[in-house]
């Protein structure tokens, strides 16, 4: 496998260790004659003087696909997120485009009996992912079907790539990706999302794609993925959490490294991704400012399981009022630059917004 000179270059980090973000001068009389608070005196000027708005079109809703017919299984660390059987995925779709929201994005529980070490099961052009992709495009055809790739659903070891001798294995593993990735291509994805943080993947699978006439489908690269301690739900949710052996520290990023991130997304964006995301979301604000200010492509956020938990479970408590929080939360990514948000809470925020 090729890697961009980028990867062994410490010039490049060493450009972003000394790039800062440049704020706007804002000119301004001296005070009294400037005063702050008239913008801020009623809701008409309040709303004329903002600087960004949240829609529905920012958002992607993260959904947990299982087997069965008629299947709706709550995820006990994530209230009022469930794992939706195939026919009721499509209704979710259907409900998706109805309210408007662009793109939702399918996650597989997969039995445990299908997971093993070669994870032959994620390139399966029927499995459960593919099915789900096909019906989706033909109940919704208007919505956009992003995907995972990563072998974690697959993996008997629980982990994102090939295991041997306790080692995630590179290069074999971005070979199983590029199958994987061409599968969802075949079944009708629109989006791509690369998971697994090995090195080299989306030049890889962005030339498989080129070369199997799969032009048109876009990439959105996990480019700043974080070795987060903010995923647990999400495991729960996915199978996950049982299965992994270790961690993944090896392969994502440690939460410490702004330069490293950057270096990430730069890579990323020359080897063929459409876009960007950064995970976990509002904890790592700073590098989704920063990944936009810096490279002006189209960036994403995920705000992950942990994030959607806490919220709800605050919420739930009556800490703090959960509809507002959500909605602020949401926000915030806007303001540091993302142009959409992955979030479980994407409904709920759609049918607020449409009023």
């Amino acid at each position: 496998m090729a890697f961009s000179s980028l990867e062994k270059s410490p010039v490049t980090c060493q450009k972003f260790e000394t790039d800062r973000i440049k704020e706007i001068s804002v000119t301004q009389a001296p005070f009294p004659l400037a005063r702050h608070r008239r913008t801020r005196a009623g809701a008409a000027l309040r709303n004329l003087t903002r600087e960004v708005e949240l829609s529905v079109n920012d958002l992607i809703w993260p959904v947990f696909l299982r087997d069965g017919e008629g299947v709706c299984e709550p995820v006990a660390s994530m209230p009022g997120v469930n794992r939706l059987s195939l026919d009721l995925v499509v209704k979710a779709a259907q409900e998706a485009e109805a309210l408007g929201i662009p793109a939702i994005c399918l996650f597989p529980y997969t039995d445990p009996a299908l997971k093993t070490e070669d994870c032959a099961e994620a390139w399966n052009p029927k499995n459960l992912t593919n099915r789900a992709i096909a019906a989706i495009k033909k109940t919704a055809p208007n919505i956009a079907v992003m995907t995972d790739i990563a072998l974690d659903p697959y993996n008997i070891n629980g982990h994102d790539g090939y295991v041997r001798d306790g080692e995630i294995i590179n290069d074999e593993t971005v070979e199983a990706l590029v199958k994987m990735a061409l599968a969802q291509a075949e079944a009708g994805a629109d989006i791509l999302g690369p998971s697994d943080m090995m090195d080299g993947r989306i030049r890889a699978i962005r030339s498989a794609l080129e070369g199997a006439n799969h032009r048109n489908v876009t990439i959105m690269s996990y480019a700043a993925k974080f070795a987060s301690s903010y995923y647990g739900p999400f495991r729960d949710a996915v199978g996950a959490s049982g299965a992994l052996k270790g961690d993944k520290k090896t392969y994502q990023i440690d939460p410490a490294n702004r330069n490293e991130a950057l270096a990430c997304v730069e890579r990323d964006l020359m080897e063929g991704a459409d876009m960007v995301m950064v995970k976990p979301g509002q904890p790592y604000l700073d590098i989704a400012r920063a990944v936009k200010d810096r490279f002006g492509a189209p960036t994403y956020a995920y705000q992950v399981s942990g994030e959607y938990a806490m919220i709800e479970a605050a919420a739930a408590n009556g800490w703090i009022d959960g509809e507002k929080v959500m909605l602020e939360s949401l926000m915030c990514f806007r303001r540091a630059g993302c142009d959409g948000v992955l979030t479980y809470f994407a409904p709920r925020v759609a049918a607020i917004l449409q009023g």
